[in-house]
């Protein structure tokens, strides 16, 4: 028993390194796709051919799967407007089945969810299926700082199409969004596609701290709009500069 315990620990090291190191080459990459970094076109289509020929070495791996997901995305968003209608479709259905493919192995992942909504209703329109892409982000991850920097404004967009609870987690985000001082965002995403719900999320920031809850009237103030943010008060002169 112990001989072949010897041999199964020398054995499943060596049937596991080719996956560790099919990812090693693109955690770097990722991480900076995940950050917002812009690639060229031939980087990118490199990156998405070696993912493709080594990931026969590492199919279980959730970060191959999640990797060529990043991957594929990018490649897609870099290509609408610069190629035809067709060539981006066809290069969003493959980024489509990769966010998929990986969505089976992690479920929790609130980010791909929330591309794949992205994707989905660029691409074929919004509806039921697509709207519970969105709700699925929110259940999944309802409290993600980055992720709601780009999820919150395409949640306020399509707002009165979502369920009570998601509506509800959408405004808690951005009552998170102005209590950890990420103040532009909060105040564009207020003035531009949250207009229309300016009372309930300006209701909802009486829960921030007060300095941040401040720091967002000041902003808005400076915009000349002229609204109630809960126990604050804007000097008068704060308005005609």
């Amino acid at each position: 028993m112990l001989l072949l315990l010897g041999i199964l620990g020398v054995i499943w090291p060596l049937k596991a390194l080719p996956a560790f190191w099919a990812v090693v080459p693109i955690k770097e990459p990722v991480g900076r796709i995940l950050a917002g970094d812009r690639f060229k076109p031939a980087a990118l289509n490199g990156m998405g051919a070696t993912l493709q020929t080594q990931a026969r070495l590492a199919m279980a791996r959730n970060d191959v799967a999640r990797a060529e997901a990043l991957i594929w995305l990018r490649i897609a968003e870099e290509t609408t407007g610069r190629m035809s209608a067709g060539e981006a479709d066809r290069e969003a259905a493959i980024a489509d089945t990769k966010i998929k493919s990986s969505l089976e192995f992690n479920p929790a992942d609130s980010f791909l969810w929330l591309m794949l909504y992205s994707m989905e209703t660029a691409h074929r329109g919004s509806d039921e299926k697509t709207l519970g892409y969105l709700s699925q982000s929110y259940a999944t991850g309802p409290i993600e700082g980055w992720i709601a920097l780009r999820r919150n404004k395409l949640a306020l967009a399509t707002f009165t199409n979502l369920t009570w609870t998601t509506q509800q987690r959408v405004v808690s985000e951005f009552t998170g969004m102005v209590d950890s001082e990420f103040t532009d965002a909060a105040a564009l995403n207020l003035m531009g596609v949250g207009w229309m719900q300016r009372e309930r999320l300006l209701d909802s920031i009486g829960m921030a701290n007060l300095v941040p809850r401040e720091s967002f009237a000041r902003r808005l103030a400076k915009e000349g709009l002229k609204v109630r943010v809960p126990g604050v008060e804007i000097d008068e002169r704060t308005w005609r500069q």
